[in-house]
């Protein structure tokens, strides 16, 4: 049998960015991935597909596994042979009780590895504008946990040398006590206009900060009903922020923004979204596979000479189009003397890595468009290939056919229902953790609706934002009964970045 080891990965805080390389490689060859409840989504599903995901979340509601259970289960898998990733919040040795997880490893003597993370102690203060420490204010920090209750007696927190000791001090999870942790620090010496910041759900879209001082920041968090998961800043470096704040000031913070597009095509939005301070939710509901039947396509490659124009209508065309090409053993030298058509810059940008030069580009990235800017290019009789999804609108070849060209309409590749995580994502849609949703093309909306198979569909949207990229896929949303609030003048990723920034305008500026 193989050795087993168990891996101790710091998620980080909550942004899936902040994952260190180490980690994020730990993950991706997990076997069983073990996961605490506040691990991003986006690091759950890079582990593989195959890999068994067991949740052990612990809530103020209660435990999913006690932390024996848990200790338990790792050196059981480990024993097994087995690549175990336990994936825990911020950092594993910071008050994540890894220490308790490596021992019960240790003393079954089974290998493993800690994997530090990023630590909300340092990182949700940044992400709010606070450095932990500063030249002209402190130079010490202090770490403490703000679950033990600091009024019992037998507390392990010597409250006389800490409230003076370090110039920062920062309480994790201590909301539920932040007025007697006030008290303590305010009795054994610390100036009651000491600033104090609090940052519930650091580094993420949620996150929220409220500023006071010792003496009014337990009132002012019980006006303003503050909870966990937050962490306590007391501190100097708290004035900082005035200056220094950044992340809430973004234009998409506090957006939670579902991704629809296929797999390999959502990673160039995703980080989009997230450059501007939202989160992106990965739901493929569209897989792009080859055409069920290569035969017209295939017998058009081999009359290349034949045509006068060749008309690219995406990206997934171009790729599919030249993998046939080169498969019949030809190369772009075939393509001499055609025209090349493109619906838009990124499949411009697409055939340029074949050193291929477009000739027409038109304005608005859409069909009717192309039909638009090639009437007085195209003569009759010239002959057009067409390669594309085999379920594309047949306006195209309909309208290019009544300028007289003969058009072959080819099957390049087809799109079939995606494999996202539907009860999560219908989850989260009930939880309005979703702020906005984004659909490319009609077929993600198509497949969105029949994969969610949701009769209360309208009552789970209310409140979301529904942005489509262009007309012909905002048409389809309306059709199939979503409330679309952004459509894309330019229709293109920027395009709908743009147009969703402007419409809903769902950064909070502090």
């Amino acid at each position: 049998m193989p050795e087993g080891i168990v891996y101790l990965v710091g998620a980080g805080p909550g942004d899936p960015g902040l994952i260190t390389v180490k980690g994020l490689h730990c993950i991706k060859r997990a076997e069983v991935l073990v996961y605490d409840r506040l691990a991003p989504s986006r690091l759950l599903a890079a582990a593989p597909p195959s890999a068994e995901r067991i949740y052990v979340g612990k809530s103020p509601a209660g435990h999913a596994m006690t932390q024996e259970e848990i200790n338990r289960l790792l050196v059981e898998r480990a024993g097994r042979g087995q690549v175990v990733v336990r994936l825990k919040g911020g950092d594993p040795f910071v008050f994540g009780r890894g220490g308790e997880e490596a021992a019960a490893l240790a003393a079954a003597g089974l290998p493993f590895e800690v994997v530090p993370g990023v630590t909300s102690a340092v990182a949700a203060p940044a992400y709010a504008g606070i450095p932990v420490t500063h030249r002209d204010l402190t130079s010490t920090l202090a770490i403490i946990t703000g679950n033990e209750n600091p009024a019992k007696p037998e507390s392990n927190i010597h409250w006389d040398k800490l409230a003076t000791g370090a110039g920062t001090l920062v309480f994790l999870m201590g909301m539920a006590h932040l007025e007697q942790i006030t008290r303590q620090l305010l009795i054994h010496g610390r100036p009651a206009d000491t600033p104090v910041a609090l940052v519930r759900w650091g580094t993420r879209p949620e996150q929220q900060t409220l500023t006071g001082t010792l003496a009014d920041i337990a009132h002012t968090a019980a006006e303003a009903g503050f909870a966990n998961p937050a962490v306590i800043v007391v501190g100097e470096v708290v004035k900082l922020r005035e200056q220094l704040q950044w992340f809430e000031r973004k234009p998409l913070s506090g957006c939670r923004v579902l991704v629809t597009r296929a797999r390999e095509q959502a990673s160039g939005l995703a980080r989009a979204i997230e450059e501007l301070g939202g989160e992106a939710v990965e739901y493929p509901t569209i897989q792009v596979v080859a055409a069920e039947d290569y035969t017209p396509l295939d017998t058009a490659i081999g009359r290349l000479p034949e045509y006068q124009w060749l008309i690219f209508t995406s990206v997934n065309g171009v790729a599919f189009f030249f993998r046939r090409l080169l498969l019949a053993g030809r190369d772009i030298r075939d393509l001499k003397g055609l025209k090349i058509c493109a619906i838009g810059p990124k499949t411009r940008q697409a055939l340029s890595r074949y050193c291929l030069r477009v000739d027409y580009v038109p304005d608005e990235y859409r069909a009717e468009s192309i039909i638009s800017g090639l009437k007085d290019k195209i003569r009759p009789g010239d002959r057009v290939l067409l390669p594309r999804a085999d379920i594309a609108r047949k306006i195209l070849p309909e309208a290019l056919t009544g300028l007289g060209a003969r058009v072959d309409d080819a099957a390049a590749y087809r799109t079939v229902p995606g494999g996202g995580n539907t009860e999560e994502i219908r989850r989260l849609l009930a939880e309005k953790r979703i702020q906005v949703i984004t659909f490319t093309s009609s077929s993600t909306v198509r497949n969105f609706v029949t994969l969610l198979n949701e009769p209360r569909l309208p009552e789970l949207l209310a409140g979301v934002t529904v942005a489509c990229i262009g007309p012909v896929t905002a048409r389809t949303a309306r059709e199939l009964g979503l409330p679309v609030a952004v459509e894309a003048k330019e229709y293109t990723i920027e395009g709908l970045l743009k147009a969703i920034v402007e419409a809903r305008g769902c950064g909070r500026r502090a």
